[in-house]
Order: structure tokens, then C-alpha cells, then sequence
């Protein structure tokens, strides 16, 4: 029996054997959190009010902090080298 076949045979029974039923759950879905479930059903305006409330800043240890540094760095440095590059291939 193909799904189409268990479609039919669904809009086949009345009513009230259908409510008896209950619901077919996909293997794949995710039990959602309740409050996941109340944002899933706000309006666009509501959803954008409520996803913009500001968030306290994480404390970090040092290790992290440092570790950040270190990956600003990183970052300034390989974009000068990008930079350097671009500009001796000019001429």
C-alpha cells in the first residue's frame, strides 16, 4: 500500500473513527520545547521584538580571552598578507 492508497482510505472513514486515531508522528521530528512551540506561532513584528532583547555578556576565563586575542591577531595578520599580495601583483 502506497501513501496515496492510505490517503484514500483515510478520506474513506467517517469522522469519527478518524478522530479516534491518534496523530501519526514523523520519525525525524524533533520534540520541540514549549517555548520553542509559543515563538514558532508569533507574528513577524512579535518575533523580531522578541528576538532582539539584548543578551548579557559570556564571562570568559582568561585562557578564552586569550585565545581570542590570538585569533584577532591571526585575522588582522592574514588579511595584511591578502592585502600585500593584491597590491605587489598590481605593478
Amino acid at each position: 500500500m502506497n501513501q496515496r492508497d492510505g490517503a484514500r482510505d483515510e478520506l474513506e472513514r467517517p469522522p469519527e473513527a478518524r478522530a479516534a486515531d491518534p496523530p501519526a508522528m514523523d520519525p525525524r521530528a524533533v520534540e520541540a520545547e514549549p517555548e520553542d512551540e509559543l515563538i514558532m506561532h508569533l507574528e513577524r513584528d512579535q518575533f523580531v521584538a522578541e528576538t532582539s532583547q539584548p543578551v548579557a555578556r559570556a564571562t570568559l576565563g582568561r585562557h578564552s580571552i586569550a585565545a581570542l586575542w590570538a585569533l584577532r591577531v591571526f585575522a588582522v595578520a592574514v588579511s595584511l598578507m591578502v592585502v600585500y599580495t593584491f597590491v605587489s601583483q598590481l605593478s
